[in-house]
């Protein structure tokens, strides 16, 4: 009787064989797609073959291997992520910044090689990203790890077989029986963003840059979840090698060893060449500062290394960095200037914030006016007064800064700044809370500058809950003067509504209605409304149980808010500060005076849970079946606290899908992960 691998299929070949030949075209074509940029079927037709791949191994599981393209996703999650102990180190980089460290590389590089002739360079791109080791065993991925320490890196496997441009098996008949590849693992600015896009529309964390966003996704516990991130790879080295079983030696240069990999269909960068002398090192770092605007990645200068591969084992290494190589970094650029003036802007959430007003200079590829200086507390440290010369640094996209003072050049008439005690734009106090370095208005509901972000987060889910009131709408009533504060919001009428952008008389009605619906509310979510500095939801909770009513709540002393569960020096002034403004008491007045009401009064604390009472929170990702809120209410049902952000003190971090930067954040700190299951076991709900 003929074995399960051996029926035939419709095309006459027998399953085994169909396998091995769907699995060559499909690799085929993701190499043309996602490597090449140029693809060779249409997605309906690839879509056609990878279901048939998909269907046969589930019809033949013996017929699965590790190399199939079906298996870069569908690995079960990790609890951990295991170390993996490099077979060779990856080392760090020497580096340089001026180019005299780069002429004194070539000459160390000559000497060392007793050479008669200008030396020969491989030369490329120094990526920003996260490095890791392949390792390919006959042709065959079978471990990824990033770098660690050099000796030490994290096994990520599963996850980087969801990275598209990786073969999962080198586009050869005769593999070497090892060969581990370096490289680097990154994001494209085009798919960073539309990261975040999705991210935004999710209500997740953003990621602060594509660095973070790749390192993120690759530490990720589900490699379901990295899969569905846009992370890229170009190689550019060698680990350990054994060429057993190839017919093909290894390469004898640096570029050779690169272009070998390109056949093996391993991705490669393009922007790389081969360069003699100190003169064609530098000549390749002023080509690619000047494109640098231009590539579809961040890179943070170029690499130098000698191209012949046994004039690098000649070499050999100094302490943890090799001889025959250097990473020529993008230094900052500076530039000095007069300080003419120091100006205060105050911001969305009320930061006020000094800016440095400046004689006009050209520094970065760019004509610079203005500089940040954070804080009023960092002018002091640098000890920068108006009329100063001052050294202005630009790098890259980053915001100008005042690296430092010129002293020799101080004139006679130079002052310091001294932080304005009122806001220039609605004149309320400006207060620095202890502990804080950031100045804020206490303007609030009623600063012009802080009016669309108060709006916002007046009507979002958590507070007012008024569905249909966006961004781009809120930014339209602003505008236009017809909403100031949020009482304004309560006499909107559907005629003026209908009136705007994107906006018909059918949406304009129902936002009336999800208008006139937030006027009942409770007091915990009008507390959490009013955007107090440091009063999020848990403590809004927290407030309204011990206060009862909001009168009371506004009456209450600092003494009377330290007796409130978690409010401590910093946040007992914060409410004050916010009460005490006479322009928040009048838009709340006015808030009231338009219907919006609540039922008062003092209600017992929750049933306190062992595990849970008193630790912190946080939530990340989707989880499977609850959502945040649902998550939130079982850990403050248990007397538990749910934090927006990771530190020492966070107890738990909940990760569910597409988990973030707080993921990240709690593994670097040792803060337990846990999953939806094991919240539930530790919350379980209560009887209403």
């Amino acid at each position: 009787m003929t074995g399960a691998s051996e029926r035939r299929t419709d095309l006459g070949l027998s399953p085994a064989a169909r396998a091995l030949a769907l699995r060559t075209e499909i690799e085929a074509h993701n190499y043309a797609y996602h490597v090449l940029d140029a693809p060779t079927i249409p997605d309906a037709e690839y879509d056609r073959l990878f279901r048939e791949l998909q269907a046969l191994e589930s019809l033949h599981p013996e017929l699965q291997t590790a190399d199939s393209p079906t298996q870069r996703v569908g690995a079960a999650p990790r609890s951990d992520l295991p170390k993996v102990r490099h077979a060779m180190p990856m080392l760090s980089l020497s580096n340089g910044f001026e180019d005299a460290e780069v002429v004194n590389f070539d000459r160390r590089v000559s000497e060392g090689l007793l050479a008669t002739r200008p030396v020969e360079y491989a030369v490329e791109l120094k990526f920003d990203g996260l490095a890791l080791s392949l390792r390919y065993e006959h042709g065959v991925l079978v471990q990824a790890a990033t770098r660690g320490d050099g000796e030490t890196g994290e096994e990520v496997t599963p996850n980087v077989r969801t990275i598209a441009v990786v073969p999962l098996r080198l586009q050869t008949e005769h593999p070497p029986a090892l060969l581990e590849v370096r490289g680097e693992a990154l994001m494209f600015h085009a798919d960073f963003a539309a990261l975040n896009r999705r991210q935004r529309e999710r209500g997740l964390d953003e990621f602060v840059n594509p660095r973070n966003a790749a390192a993120g996704s690759l530490r990720q516990l589900d490699p379901a979840i990295t899969a569905r991130r846009p992370l890229r790879f170009f190689c550019y080295g060698l680990g350990a090698f054994d060429g057993s079983g190839s017919e093909r030696a290894l390469p004898g240069t640096h570029a050779e060893l690169l272009d070998w990999f390109a056949c093996l269909g391993l991705p490669v960068c393009a922007e790389r060449a081969v360069v003699e002398g100190a003169q064609g090192l530098l000549g390749f770092f002023k080509t690619i500062a000047a494109r640098r605007a231009e590539l579809p990645y961040d890179i943070d200068g170029v690499v130098y290394k000698v191209n012949e591969l046994a004039a690098q084992e000649r070499l050999g290494f100094v302490s943890r960095a090799p001889r025959f190589a250097l990473a020529h970094k993008f230094p900052a650029e500076e530039a000095e200037t007069v300080l003419a003036d120091i100006e205060v802007q105050v911001g969305r959430t009320g930061a006020v914030t000094p800016v440095a007003r400046l004689v006009p200079v050209f520094v970065g590829g760019v004509t610079v006016t203005n500089a940040s200086l954070h804080n009023e507390e960092e002018i002091r440290r640098k000890d920068i007064r108006i009329h100063d010369t001052v050294v202005v640094r630009r790098a890259g996209d980053v915001i100008p800064q005042i690296a430092r003072v010129v002293p020799g050049k101080r004139p006679a008439n130079a002052r310091e700044f001294v932080m304005p005690t009122r806001c220039p734009v609605c004149d309320s106090e400006i207060v620095r809370l202890p502990g804080e370095a950031i100045a804020r208005c206490t303007g609030g509901l009623f600063c012009s500058a802080q009016r669309k972000q108060a709006l916002l987060h007046f009507v979002q889910r958590r507070a007012l809950d008024i569905e249909g009131l966006g961004e781009k709408l809120t930014d339209q009533l602003v505008d236009l003067g017809l909403v100031e504060t949020p009482a304004d919001l309560f006499g909107l009428q559907a005629a003026d509504l209908a009136k705007l952008d994107r906006m018909g008389e059918k949406s304009a009605a129902n936002l009336v209605a999800a208008i006139r619906t937030a006027r009942q509310t409770t007091l915990e979510r009008f507390i959490f409304a009013l955007g107090i500095r440091h009063v999020g939801e848990a403590t809004a909770k927290d407030l309204a149980r011990h206060f009862g009513s909001l009168d009371a709540l506004m009456a209450a002393s600092d003494a009377d808010l330290l007796q409130v569960n978690d409010i401590g020096p910093v946040v007992a002034p914060s409410i004050r500060h916010f009460f005490d403004a006479p322009h928040n008491r009048e838009v709340i007045q006015k808030i009231r005076a338009a219907g919006v009401t609540w039922a008062e009064g003092r209600v017992e604390r929750p049933v306190l849970l062992p595990g849970v009472a008193g630790k912190t929170f946080v939530l990340t990702g989707t989880l499977p079946t609850l959502t945040r809120d649902e998550a939130r209410a079982r850990i403050e049902a248990a007397g538990g606290k749910v934090a927006g952000s990771v530190s020492r003190k966070t107890d738990y971090v909940v990760a569910g899908e597409e988990a973030g930067s707080k993921l990240v954040k709690a593994q670097e700190l040792g803060v337990p992960v846990i999953d939806e299951g094991a919240l539930l076991a530790l919350c379980p709900a209560q009887p209403s």
